[in-house]
């Protein structure tokens, strides 16, 4: 079954509990902080339901038709496939959507690639997850995660000192149908418009945390289960000329507030085992095919990028500069580099257990390095190349409205061939991207989501191929010995 944006909508309307601060949101679809984001997720069901993109968007296993981000690949031709459809979602948002549907799709199709795993260790569950992955991709579900623990968890001494709940999330009581669960979870983007969420730990806990290693998919709509939003960046009254895209993709994000929630034991994939709950991303293909989907967004957050950047120099009359030329030179070299490492990914796919294969790990984490050291320095550029433009345009373009300051305004804003209109819907679009609240979220969104620095650099040590570096190293040392200057050295030996 594939949803419309339309069936999706109305999906999403469940009585979740949604708090904007002490305001209960009642229906996410039409409420002024969250419409926005919601008609953009519908917008993406309809794209993907559109019979013209059929093959690009959808797969068809044993007769039915399922999103093509639940493909499990098993040749470098699937890999291109889930390339080209996270593509086609990506471009659809200019890559400003961290979590749309085939973000969480790619964790949990990786999981179900080895779900041995899960039962080489006690508190594992393959039935389970081989379950809920059939379940989501069979009802067309867009489902997020929440896999780390709210910053206030660090110091669980401090709590057990003062005879305080723990804030981590935590099961607090077992009967024959689930477990209870008690606590929080961060951080939830886009959960105000998922379907289900993956409750798990993606950071390493201690022997002792056995009951904080619960990794769980439940519906957001559970009893007790609340989602505390943080501060809307689409606010009531805004217009969509001033802040394109904090209308349009503002995807929100959640802290989950687990109240006694009650959760099946159909819904457990891990319990009581901290290793195995963080163990799973890695060990199985997860990581490395929800990552690509990342690497693949912010590919195309480059080119818009890239884009804002030219026209913003064309309407201020300083593209042909030497100096601007040259920067933006600049920027086209990192945008093509950083799209040839998402390439390279699929041109050297790595084989994987059970017959299928993967992007290629190293180039994968290679490109979330960059990304993450690359996004603030961009940002930093743009700004030069906008000089002060954002700030001589007036508050709102409701100066349209009155008559007269519509004359001054087309009078006096106006620049040679642009027109005072376009040039503000230009520097607005650039200031959403680069200034205003969802950009600056967005600059620690690129920072953050995969984890803190030191974790991704790790990524990229632990898959670089040491014995086969030092071996052409040592090889050449080998080929020439202690001799005296006028010693015959041997041709260096080919690495091969």
């Amino acid at each position: 079954m594939l949803l419309t944006g339309k069936e999706y909508l109305e999906s999403i309307r469940d009585g979740r509990a949604i708090y904007l601060g002490k305001e209960r949101v009642t229906d996410q679809t039409t409420h002024p902080a969250f419409a926005g984001g919601a008609r953009t997720y519908a917008a993406l069901f309809d794209m993907k339901a559109d019979p013209a993109l059929r093959d690009v968007m959808t797969f068809e296993e044993n007769g039915e038709r399922y999103s093509m981000y639940y493909l499990r690949p098993r040749s470098q031709e699937d890999l291109r496939r889930r390339n080209r459809a996270h593509r086609k979602i990506a471009d659809f948002c200019f890559g400003l959507m961290g979590r749309t549907p085939d973000a969480f799709a790619g964790n949990l199709t990786g999981l179900s690639m080895k779900p041995e795993v899960f039962d080489s260790e006690p508190g594992g569950n393959s039935n389970n997850l081989l379950s809920i992955y059939q379940h989501v991709r069979r009802n067309d579900l867009f489902a997020t995660y929440a896999i780390v623990p709210p910053q206030g968890a660090r110091n669980k001494d401090y709590y057990l000192a003062k005879g305080l709940p723990q804030p981590a999330l935590r099961v607090t009581a077992e009967d024959d149908k689930g477990v209870t669960l008690n606590g929080m979870k961060m951080l939830a983007s886009g959960a105000a418009y998922a379907h289900e969420v993956l409750v798990g730990n993606v950071m390493p806990l201690a022997p002792d945390q056995l009951k904080e290693s619960i990794t769980c998919v439940i519906p957001l709509n559970l009893p007790g289960l609340m989602l505390w939003s943080r501060e809307p960046f689409n606010r009531t009254g805004l217009r969509p000329f001033d802040r394109p895209l904090s209308a349009r993709f503002d995807e929100s994000d959640c802290m989950l507030v687990f109240r006694d929630v009650h959760v099946p034991w159909e819904k457990v994939i891990v319990h009581d085992n901290p290793a195995l709950s963080r163990n799973i991303y890695i060990q199985t293909a997860a990581h490395v095919i929800s990552n690509h989907q990342s690497n693949v967004r912010f590919g195309s957050k480059l080119r818009f990028m890239l884009g804002v950047a030219s026209l913003v120099t064309r309407y201020t009359g300083a593209r042909d500069i030497p100096a601007v030329r040259e920067t933006l030179a600049r920027l086209a070299a990192m945008e093509a580099g950083f799209n040839a490492m998402v390439d390279g990914q699929i041109e050297a796919c790595q084989p994987f257990d059970n017959g299928y294969v993967v992007f290629n790990r190293r180039y994968l984490y290679a490109a979330i390095h960059w990304a993450m050291e690359n996004h603030s320095q961009l940002i930093d550029i743009m700004r030069e190349l906008m000089g002060g433009g954002q700030f001589q345009f007036p508050a709102s373009i409701d100066v349209l409205e009155d008559p007269e300051l519509r004359s001054l305004f087309e009078t006096f804003w106006t620049a040679g061939e642009f027109a005072a209109v376009d040039r503000m819907k230009l520097f607005k679009l650039a200031w959403d991207l680069v200034g205003s609240d969802h950009a600056s979220r967005a600059t620690s969104y690129e920072k953050f989501f995969v984890g803190p620095a030191f974790a991704v650099r790790n990524y990229n040590f632990i898959n670089a191929p040491w014995d086969e570096l030092h071996a052409v190293v040592e090889n050449f040392m080998d080929s020439y010995d202690t001799g005296s200057a006028q010693t015959q050295s041997a041709p260096p030996r080919h690495p091969g």
